[in-house]
């Protein structure tokens, strides 16, 4: 609840010349006017009167309708007080809002358009009016309200004057049609308008991160059941390896099976295989029979006719073996 912006445009506009003379404002004055004046609550007051506790309780047996009303956040004229005055005072008969002994009246659930108000209680020509979420200055934050309240205790009807009137109710029956619905065109409006707004705004941020967490949870939830039927499909299998190139069939080598294909082919020619394997074998007994031989033989230098030089170098070649 903030102070009303208004006030700083409000006491300027009071000073102007021409509107000091459209309300018969004395010109002798010298100060122009202010907000909570002291000056003017002090000419109100009277030192001498009795309290409104001594007075009401008369005017309410002479048969003269009475409302009251408080701010449920009003700091100055607290709520608590005005309902503590009416407790402890005595008309017609009773205290209170007593219908009989020991019985009192009931409080009465006040919606207006939709919205709970606040509150209506009534006994014996006493009206007593909560006003929830409001200050002390209560027709500033519910203008429309507060209109429809005293439309509602003076008895006016819409129909006489015209307009749309507003959605009221009291313990959700809708009494004679009072107030004007449209909108207002105050400040007070203005925000609590824009306050609406902002709330069905944060509404709906929540509702969207409420609406992607559900889709994240129930993507989780599919891709977790993908993955377990998959292995749960492995399993079945016995872990089947399909090795580094799966395309070429079940082993994990791809030439292999190829070369083996070869000689399972070449295979079906049993006498070729044979002789194949029977020529392999015989090669490396030829290579060392003819190198053993090589190795026996001794090397001659020479014709094969032989010549001197050859004999004497046999000759000699001869000694040398025959000696022991």
């Amino acid at each position: 609840m903030n102070w009303p912006p208004d006030l700083e445009n409000i006491e300027p506009y009071l000073r102007f010349k021409n509107v000091t003379e459209a309300l018969h404002i004395n010109s002798d004055k010298q100060t122009g006017w202010s907000e909570c004046s002291g000056a003017v609550g002090g000419h109100f007051r009277a030192l001498k009167s009795k309290p409104s506790v001594e007075l009401l309780p008369g005017l309410l047996e002479e048969g003269l309708p009475i409302l009251l009303f408080s701010g449920q956040k009003d700091l100055i004229c607290n709520h608590i007080g005005t309902e503590d005055l009416i407790k402890d005072m005595k008309w017609s008969g009773g205290t209170g809002f007593e219908l009989s002994p020991g019985i009192w009246a009931p409080r009465q659930d006040w919606t207006f358009e939709g919205e709970s108000a606040g509150f209506y209680q009534k006994a014996r020509n006493l009206t007593y009016v909560l006003f929830y979420n409001a200050s002390h200055m209560v027709p500033f934050n519910y203008p429309r309200r507060s209109r429809e309240m005293l439309d509602r205790f003076m008895g006016v009807d819409i129909a006489d004057i015209g307009g749309n009137p507003a959605d009221s109710r009291i313990d959700g029956e809708k009494g004679p049609a009072t107030s004007v619905g449209a909108h207002p065109n105050s400040t007070a409006a203005a925000e609590r308008e824009k306050e609406k707004v902002k709330s069905a705004m944060w509404k709906a941020y929540y509702k969207s991160g409420e609406v992607a967490l559900i889709v994240v949870a129930i993507a989780a939830i599919i891709w977790g059941v993908f993955i377990w039927r998959s292995r749960q499909k492995d399993q079945d299998r016995g872990y089947e390896f399909r090795g580094i190139y799966p395309m070429l069939g079940s082993s994990s080598s791809g030439s292999l099976p190829r070369y083996s294909n070869k000689r399972g082919r070449r295979g079906h020619d049993v006498e070729a295989v044979n002789i194949y394997e029977a020529e392999l074998d015989e090669r490396p007994s030829r290579v060392v029979s003819a190198r053993s031989s090589r190795e026996q033989e001794p090397y001659v230098v020479g014709d094969e006719d032989g010549s001197d030089v050859d004999d004497d170098t046999s000759d000699e070649r001869k000694g040398l073996v025959d000696k022991p």
